[in-house]
């Protein structure tokens, strides 16, 4: 089959993002009022700051800010790992980062399936946030040996689901006509179902364990527990849940609030109690479930190593200072200690680009475009910047954190859900049940920022820039 005759991953993931949020909608209804509240706050936003507007238009990312989703899975075995990483493939996605949870108390670890290249992510930026459950660390051996013989009965995937994964590994691609197909088909995979695989007795044997175990080995497959929209002012839609109807969380998980934001901001609405019907219960939803929830995120600029470890610095001695974990009767102390301590980490995109502490992309602009051809023109980066011959904004955050993914996961598990598993970083093992290594979301970030460097040094007719 000739390759221009396939649909572009690109599409593929573009349609499956949105039959993703059409069918999420029918199953929270709280998440289609929650899209409502984040269009409003994002055009009052755009309309009472230009500023913002127009940062938005020189990266290109107003035009995929309507459609930016993130969500969230966990998965069972490294059999079910390994295929929806060959699942997201077919729609262009890889995984970027591992992010150790245990020491949240949640027992597992994940990786991000994204796209890698800026252009692909303009076209659509839809992530997936997968976690692998580590049933070794479920001390209680007959239970891990339970959990992994339910485990082994399942299948995630539909028959066709699979045959049109393969069929595009072999070809290279999909037609439009099993591009729409592989949608359909994908899209049962992340389904919510109310009906268990396991008896009433063996959910709450899982559950007393960690109601995440749950959450992964009682059901049929690893429905999307959230869908996150982009919000360009998160203390807004905080402020903003409860008029609507929303129970907000406490506290908003990442940095403070700031006039150029860093890294990733979060907040949710608390997870919804659902009906189900467990094996020994005659198909009745006589029984309840709490997992899925409503994710509400603000992105800001990428951090550089040096950025990076001055955020893990400042934001350590916050919660030092607070003397516990973040939570509602100590949310106001927490924010107020956030603010202070994130006084070290300019607000400036100038001194934050000075100080080696965020990545940027670069645009060559009309001033600079016109003078082409003038020997007398600046040569460095630093002086064509001075010059009004180039153009730096932030690179956007396109990653997780992980102290924002484990407090997001705790704060919709409930305050008993907390248990000690100390740290278990293992990116190999992780690695090995997903049959390809994770890529490094920071050697990404720099080579994008070499790229729109190149890009302005070909533009302005000048030698690489740096």
């Amino acid at each position: 089959m000739p390759t221009q005759d396939f649909v572009s991953p690109d599409s593929i993931r573009a349609q499956f993002s949105a039959a993703m949020s059409a069918m999420y909608k029918l199953e929270v209804p709280l998440y289609g009022t929650l899209l409502e509240l984040v269009g409003e706050i994002n055009q009052a936003v755009m309309e009472n700051n230009p500023n913002i507007a127009e940062t938005l238009r020189w990266t290109g990312e107003i035009q995929r800010l309507d459609q930016e989703r993130h969500g969230a899975i966990r998965v069972g075995t490294a059999q079910e790992l390994a295929t929806i990483a060959r699942l997201f493939a077919v729609m262009g996605m890889q995984p970027v980062g591992y992010y150790d949870l245990t020491p949240a108390g949640v027992p597992v670890h994940s990786t991000a399936f994204r796209a890698i290249h800026e252009q692909f992510l303009q076209v659509s930026p839809f992530r997936v946030f997968t976690s692998l459950l580590r049933l070794e660390l479920i001390d209680n051996l007959p239970l891990r040996e339970l959990a992994q013989s339910i485990l082994a009965k399942r299948q995630i995937f539909t028959p066709r689901a699979l045959l049109l994964i393969e069929q595009c590994e072999q070809q290279g691609g999909l037609n439009a006509g099993d591009a729409a197909d592989f949608v359909e088909q994908a899209l049962e995979t992340f389904r919510w179902h109310r009906e268990a695989t396991v008896t009433a007795a063996e959910y709450r044997q899982l559950h007393d364990q960690h109601r995440l175990i749950a959450d992964v080995v009682a059901f049929k497959g690893p429905h999307i527990n959230h869908l996150t929209p982009r919000t360009l002012d998160i203390d807004a839609i905080q402020a903003g849940m409860p008029k609507k109807g929303i129970p907000p969380k406490a506290v908003i998980e990442g940095p403070p609030p700031r006039k150029y934001p860093i890294l990733l901001r979060q907040t949710s609405f608390k997870a919804l109690q659902e009906r189900v019907a467990f094996t020994d219960q005659h198909h009745q939803a006589s029984g309840s479930h709490t997992a899925r929830f409503g994710e509400i995120e603000q992105r800001g600029a990428a951090l550089t190593p040096k950025g990076r470890a001055r955020y893990d610095q400042l934001l350590n001695e916050a919660r030092h200072a607070l003397g516990g974990l973040p939570a509602e009767d100590n949310a106001e102390h927490y924010m107020a200690l956030l603010a202070n301590t994130f006084k070290a980490f300019p607000d400036d995109l100038a001194q934050m680009r000075e100080q080696g502490l965020a990545f940027f992309r670069y645009f060559a602009t009309e001033k600079g475009l016109a003078a082409r051809n003038d020997n007398a023109r600046p040569a460095s980066l630093h002086a064509l910047i001075e010059a009004g011959h180039v153009h730096f904004e932030a690179l956007v955050y396109e990653d997780f954190l992980p102290v924002s993914a484990a407090g997001i996961f705790q704060s919709n598990l409930g305050d008993g859900a907390q248990s000690h598993y100390g740290s278990n970083a293992n990116q190999q093992a992780f690695e090995q049940a997903l049959e390809r290594p994770v890529l490094d979301e920071l050697a990404l970030y720099a080579e994008t920022e070499r790229r729109s460097l190149q890009a302005c040094a070909t533009a302005l007719a000048l030698p690489a820039l740096s």
